[in-house]
């Protein structure tokens, strides 16, 4: 994961909620979102090949 990525595209230089926990889920939620992105981004990328 690119921790550059997360502070600038999904603009978490900063973490809302408090504590160990919180700051942990809010991390988790970031990292999902970013892997969602990739996956999305592969996806795409596939083409279908027609069956001959």
């Amino acid at each position: 994961m690119l921790f550059a990525h997360l502070k600038r595209i999904l603009k978490l230089d900063r973490l809302r909620l408090r504590g160990p926990c919180g700051a942990r889920d809010e991390f988790h939620l970031a990292a999902i979102a970013q892997n969602l992105r990739k996956l999305a981004k592969i996806c795409s990328r596939r083409t279908v090949i027609p069956a001959s």
